[in-house]
């Protein structure tokens, strides 16, 4: 006998549904019970414990997934992939959840299980909810995520109040000063403007956002057509707690929060209107990178899908292969206006490569973990994306599929990418050293080597130092995006290149001598890179140390010793530094 299915069904969708919101709510309880940590390794100078703090936090929303797919497989027994019922689960839940704040956090959660159980292909709308339909600003609109302070008389005493009301676990070390000196910078950047009087109040986020060694108060200062970015760095030292740089240009706080940089450890009750002020002040970072940056990856994944469907609608351009030389291990491509790039990893690497595919995963997923210091591109994963095929121009078309078959499928239409990355678009190095002036690549070149400093300091040697694995970002800053040769610093042996001493050896085209797997001969770097004259000598005149093996060994014995070494943001605004801090 047939069985009405609304009548059993029911009960068992609302307490699937149940289920499943009280695990995202379990998962967001621990996500800000460690966000929370960050006051006290900030005051306590504890970077490493920042470093567990950041890998946990990361690694939380997979292990609650899964723990949740797993229960929810066990409730429902044989009927765990009845799309009826899960229609109904996905109607209970979304009724469950309609209060909470940040509504489409859950929302996500509830897809991400849902597409882990069945396997999902693109997009199955009764079973999970559209990122094309979830707009997570809707909401952003109550004013109790800022405090705000009215001027009432010198900009100084202005200031004072702000940072008087900013509660930190450690004293200032010399808050009269901090004063004058936000006050200080505050006057001149306003005079720059012409607008010295034009300030009515500040308006600065609660929460205090710390990212790695360093603490930020968030906030905008407004007045009669006036609204513009006020973010003061925190640096704590042995002494206390005092103001390390104030930025208040677009450019500046763009690159704070750069999704080249770790993700920040700031405890908001409500992330949407984080994000909202945040939009205000830096219009022309997407509202992804913006989630991303905050901690939520899996919400910035959602927006970054949004968003990019969206452009679909909107363009009738195709998929291109993006600037610059074809890949050994990638397979990348673009929408020519369209800022970021697809990455598939192809089917068998061309010689001279020798990394595994299993290896290059290995090397991502490391990338997504670390400190990326400004300086490594953060690429999204996503799996089981589904394409229109009439997008992709005909030869990346045959290239897809005919060099990335493990990974890319023909479905009728569309073409299902079981496993991509996606990331910013950067112009690479070497084709912007071709299109730009000579200062500007000479500067470039500089910024490149710098780069590479600041990867050695977070314990990571590129590998692969040829400009066109490095790209440009509007700032002007050089970052590193091919992952594929990256390893830890203290992973390799960096060695002096042998000397010949027979006519034989010094004639060889191969090397004469014993090279081990993990031995680096930094010398050697300058032969590949195909810079002019004078872009070779500013970069040897300003980074000339880093092609000898003696840094990299100085480098790495720092590391193993446990010393933070430092790459921020921006350039300290207070001279020298304390000792211990």
């Amino acid at each position: 006998m047939h069985r009405p299915v609304i009548r059993f069904a029911e009960p068992m969708a609302h307490a699937c549904a149940q289920r499943i919101a009280q695990a995202f709510i379990e998962y967001n309880t621990q996500f800000r019970a460690i966000t929370r940590r960050a006051p006290a390794r900030f005051e306590h100078r504890d970077w490493r414990g920042c470093h567990r703090d950041r890998v946990e936090r990361i690694e939380l929303y997979d292990r609650f997934v899964e723990r949740t797919v797993s229960e929810v497989r066990i409730m429902l027994g044989e009927r765990a992939l009845e799309r009826a019922l899960w229609r109904e689960i996905r109607a209970a839940f979304a009724a469950r959840v309609a209060q909470l704040p940040d509504a489409a956090f859950p929302k996500t959660y509830f897809s991400s299980v849902s597409r882990r159980l069945f396997g999902t292909i693109g997009v199955a709308p009764d079973l999970e909810f559209l990122a094309i339909d979830l707009d997570p600003l809707v909401s952003a609109t109550s004013p109790l995520l800022t405090h705000t302070y009215v001027i009432r008389g010198s900009l100084p005493l202005l200031i004072e109040e702000l940072l008087g009301g900013v509660r930190l676990g450690a004293p200032w070390r010399d808050f009269e000063g901090s004063v004058l000196q936000v006050a200080t910078e505050v006057r001149r950047h306003l005079q720059s403007l012409g607008a010295a009087s034009a300030v009515e109040r500040l308006e600065v986020i609660r929460a205090i956002f710390y990212q790695v060694s360093r603490a930020y108060i968030v906030g905008r200062i407004v007045g009669p057509g006036l609204c513009i970015p006020l973010v003061l760095a925190l640096r704590s030292s042995v002494s206390g707690v005092l103001v390390d740089a104030v930025l208040m240009s677009g450019a500046d706080v763009s690159i704070v929060f750069s999704v080249s940089r770790s993700y920040f450890h700031a405890d908001l009750d409500r992330v949407d209107e984080a994000v909202a002020f945040l939009k205000s002040l830096l219009p022309r970072k997407p509202v992804s990178e913006l989630f991303t940056m905050l901690g939520r990856a899996k919400q910035g994944k959602t927006e970054r899908y949004r968003e990019i469907m969206r452009h679909l609608e909107s363009t009738e351009e195709r998929f291109v292969h993006a600037a610059g030389e074809r890949g050994l291990v990638m397979v990348c491509f673009t929408l020519p206006s369209l800022e970021v790039v697809f990455k598939v990893i192809r089917d068998r690497f061309a010689y001279p490569k020798r990394v595994r595919r299993e290896e290059v995963l290995a090397k991502y997923q490391l990338v997504y973990k670390h400190d990326r210091a400004g300086r490594l591109v953060d690429a999204q994963e996503f799996r089981r994306l589904r394409l229109p095929r009439a997008l992709f121009a005909p030869e990346l078309l045959q290239e897809l599929l005919s060099e990335t078959t493990l990974t890319v499928r023909e479905d009728g239409e569309f073409l299902d990418f079981e496993h991509l990355y996606i990331e910013r678009r950067l112009m690479p190095l070497n084709l912007y050293l071709q299109a730009t002036s000579q200062q500007a690549a000479e500067q470039a070149v500089r910024d490149y080597g710098q780069c590479i400093r600041d990867l050695a300091n977070t314990n990571i040697f590129p590998g692969d130092l040829l400009p066109k694995n490095f790209g440009v970002t509007r700032h002007g800053r050089v970052i590193f995006y091919d992952y594929d040769e990256l390893c830890e610093v203290t992973d390799c042996r960096f060695r002096d290149l042998p000397q010949p001493v027979t006519l034989e050896e010094e004639l060889s085209a191969e090397p004469w001598f014993y090279v081990g797997e993990d031995d680096v001969f930094p010398e050697t770097f300058i032969r590949f890179m195909a810079f002019d004259e004078a872009q070779r000598a500013a970069l040897l005149g300003t980074h000339g140390e880093i092609f000898t093996a003696a840094y990299w060994r100085g480098v790495q014995q720092r590391l193993i010793r446990g010393e933070a070494l430092e790459v921020l943001p921006y350039y300290p605004r207070r001279a020298g530094a304390e000792s211990g801090a």
